[in-house]
């Protein structure tokens, strides 16, 4: 449940300070590093001590007295979430696991057996009162709590709801791990440790503005993967599958503008093709901006720290292979290949001609913008643009080899200024000026910019596609493009973010990007009737000179 009020206590974020408050009874034998927060309802009245509850003769069990065995007394507690628990293979329900916590800030975790599933009405953030019941072990893997005990609902188990509590319990809790130790507990399918963050990529697209969400293509997939960072450290993949990626995209269209910042709970730590991500489990919950206290401190310190916060470290998770072309061609036949992305050193032969080089894209979302009568129209219907402004972005295809093989790039949005120095909106707008005499329905022809390229060999960080895989187009996208013999950082891999074929719009907005002129300006009207005569690769180009 999100928390209305703005009062709360709030360990830092940072995991080498000290924590403010406990969120769990811990286990003798094992310490818990992660920092924890914990959020109060803003009633102004605190916690209370077992001897206060002791003093009232309401015979309350506190948490931390919890044992193994069963129980007649009383708990007192509020509901944080619920989840249902099905076994991962046969998808069978083994029952009902909550999230609970005391009126000490003491979180353990309840379970009601499937068979029992549906005779209590649960409200997540309510207050009850538990009577009767059963201290199960804690479970040995995927422990939200570090509580040695779960409170089990028994054949005899009472359950009321207590509209006006007497006293405060706490809101949420948060455990929050840095990425030095999820790294640590990698694999390990033991504890599942909390997420605060700032969002760098979204299902590889930048962060803008105006970002639409392909709720479609999630859907299909069931999944969506976010690159996160938090304050310098590095880059990390974020995978929200089934119910916490539905969840992502209902908060994430709920903001006027784009939020930034991302907290999900109980996420695993687990190696995904050699690297470190983070994937969300059953019992995820996602949060944004100021959906609650920990996020909302953050995004404080993300408004006051941008420098660091847009500066990538260079030690990044998504490192890519150095591959051949022959090897990047035999890695698309396998059977079990998937998205990819790999570094290629290749040498420019040729830029292909007789078809457009760039394409006039929405300002706003960088979906291809589409021609009208009087103006031009954004493709994405899911943007809510309704006077698009054009703007031109590259789309060349360049014929490449290297020692092994020859295969034909195609070169999209900032990899285009990369390769040549100069936006396409640069280059095209420059045409114009210099041709006065020029139609406008005539496509402009390949700058001298790209064609300087010929001859020169660079490193590509090229995708691997859903479409190569699936034998639609042997055109490999190129993400970024280093100078000759430059040394780079593989951080930037995914910075970059370009459609995965040479027919898809580039939707990343580019800060760099300008519009040309407008479209009320001459050149700019130029421009925008220019992109009629792109609708087909075999446009047509001006007589030379």
């Amino acid at each position: 449940m999100e928390p209305k009020g703005n009062s709360s206590i709030s360990g830092d974020l940072k995991t080498n300070k000290k924590t403010v408050a406990s969120s769990a009874t811990p286990r003798a034998s094992r310490k818990s590093t992660g920092s924890s927060a914990i959020v109060m309802k803003p009633n102004g009245k605190s916690p209370v001590s077992s001897a206060l509850s002791s003093a009232r003769g309401d015979q309350v069990m506190l948490f931390r007295d919890v044992s193994l065995g069963p129980h007649e007394a009383d708990l007192r507690f509020r509901l944080i979430h619920f989840w249902e628990a099905r076994n991962s293979n046969s998808k069978t329900l083994i029952g009902q696991e909550m999230l609970l916590i005391d009126e000490e800030g003491t979180v353990i975790q309840g379970f009601v057996p499937a068979g029992r599933v549906g005779t209590y009405e649960l409200a997540s953030g309510s207050v009850y009162k538990l009577s009767n019941f059963f201290g199960s072990r804690n479970k040995a893997q995927y422990r939200v709590t570090d509580h040695s005990a779960t409170i089990t609902f028994a054949w005899n188990s009472k359950l009321s709801v207590i509209d006006n509590p007497p006293v405060a319990f706490h809101e949420d809790r948060f455990k929050f791990y840095s990425y030095e130790e999820f790294q640590a507990n990698c694999d390990r399918k033991i504890d599942l440790y909390d997420y605060v963050g700032h969002m760098k990529l979204v299902n590889e697209h930048a962060i803008t503005e105006c970002m639409v969400l392909d709720e479609v293509d999630i859907a299909e997939k069931r999944h969506l993967c976010v690159h996160v960072q938090t304050h310098g450290g590095p880059v990390m993949k974020l995978y929200l599958w089934d119910h916490a990626a539905s969840d992502f995209c209902e908060k994430f269209k709920s903001y006027r503008g784009t939020p930034s910042v991302l907290l999900v709970t109980t996420v695993n730590p687990k190696h995904l093709g050699g690297t470190l991500a983070l994937t969300s489990m059953s019992s995820s919950r996602v949060f944004m901006d100021a959906n609650v206290q920990p996020s909302r401190d953050y995004l404080g310190w993300l408004s006051s720290n941008s420098d660091i916060a847009n500066k990538i470290n260079a030690e990044v998770v998504t490192k890519p292979e150095t591959a051949t072309l022959a090897e990047l061609f035999s890695y698309i036949k396998l059977e079990t290949a998937k998205v990819a992305w790999f570094e290629c050193t290749a040498t420019i032969d040729d830029v292909v001609r007789g078809s457009a080089w760039y394409y006039i894209s929405c300002g706003g979302c960088n979906s291809k913008a589409v021609k009208e009568p009087t103006s031009l129209i954004c493709n994405n219907k899911k943007c809510d643009k309704s006077v698009v402004t054009g703007v031109a972005q590259h789309l060349t295809r360049i014929n490449v080899y290297d020692k092994s093989e020859q295969a034909v790039f195609v070169i999209l949005g900032d990899a285009g200024r990369e390769l040549t120095g100069k936006h396409a909106s640069e280059l095209v707008a420059r045409y114009f000026e210099c041709n006065e005499g020029v139609e406008a329905d005539q496509c402009v022809p390949v700058p001298q910019a790209l064609l300087d390229t010929i001859g020169q060999t660079h490193k590509f960080i090229v995708k691997v596609s859903d479409h190569n895989l699936s034998g639609k187009t042997q055109i490999i996208t190129v993400t970024k493009v280093f100078p000759p013999e430059a040394p780079h950082h593989v951080a930037l891999l995914e910075e970059h973010s370009v459609p995965s074929t040479s027919d898809d719009v580039l939707k990343s907005v580019r800060e760099e990007s300008s519009p040309i002129r407008g479209l009320d300006g001459t050149v700019g009207e130029r421009v925008r009737k220019a992109s009629a005569g792109m609708e087909s690769d075999e446009a047509k180009r001006p007589k030379s000179g």
